[in-house]
Parts: structure tokens; C-alpha cells; sequence
């Protein structure tokens, strides 16, 4: 095999993954924005409110999981970046939760 063939394989190989690559960013920037036509369309039902936050967050959820997962490439990474991952959003669950369990034992601090 000449050199001039192997660098047409290589070059041609790495041609094909730069394809698929940008073949996947492109498929997740239209998910992205069918995504965000959803959450400007449902902000146009007439949902009670705690409906339509349940769905803003559930739709700006799938959003940030796209992001981190393509953008960020998360996706890829090792089994330590997942278990630091899990514990943050657990963290901030928490401190999430945080005010409706202080507001419910009494401890809510009255104005």
C-alpha cells in the first residue's frame, strides 16, 4: 500500500466521523428548538399554574440533558463524571425541597 493511499483511508475516515458529528449537533439543535416551539405553545395553554411549571421544567430538563450530553459532551464520559453528577443534582434537589419541608414542620418564618 502506497503512502498516498493511506493517508486517502485516514483522511477519508476522519472525513466520515467530522460527518457524523456535525450530523448529530445538527439533530440536536432542531430537538433544541422543537423543544423551545413546545415550551412557547404550551405557554399559550390555559393550564393552571402548577401544570405549567411542572412542564416548563420538564421540557427546560430535557434541554439541559441535550446540552450537557451533546454540547458538553457528558455523554461520553467516564462512570466518575456520572456518580459527581448524580450527587450535585441530589444536592440541589435537596435544596430545593428545602423550604417546603421547613415551611410544613413550622419552622417557615412569618413576616
Amino acid at each position: 500500500m502506497s503512502i498516498e493511499h493511506a493517508v486517502e483511508s485516514i483522511g477519508h475516515d476522519h472525513t466520515h466521523d467530522i460527518d457524523r458529528q456535525v450530523r448529530v449537533y445538527i439533530t440536536v439543535f432542531v430537538a433544541l428548538m422543537a423543544l423551545t416551539l413546545v415550551t412557547v405553545a404550551v405557554s399559550y395553554l390555559d393550564l393552571s399554574t402548577p401544570m405549567a411549571i411542572a412542564v416548563a421544567l420538564l421540557v427546560a430538563t430535557v434541554k439541559g440533558t441535550l446540552v450537557a450530553c451533546y454540547f458538553m459532551h457528558l455523554i461520553s464520559e467516564r462512570r466518575l463524571i456520572y456518580v459527581v453528577l448524580a450527587i450535585t443534582a441530589i444536592k440541589f434537589v435537596a435544596l430545593l425541597a428545602l423550604p417546603a419541608f421547613t415551611h410544613s414542620s413550622g419552622y417557615w418564618i412569618k413576616p
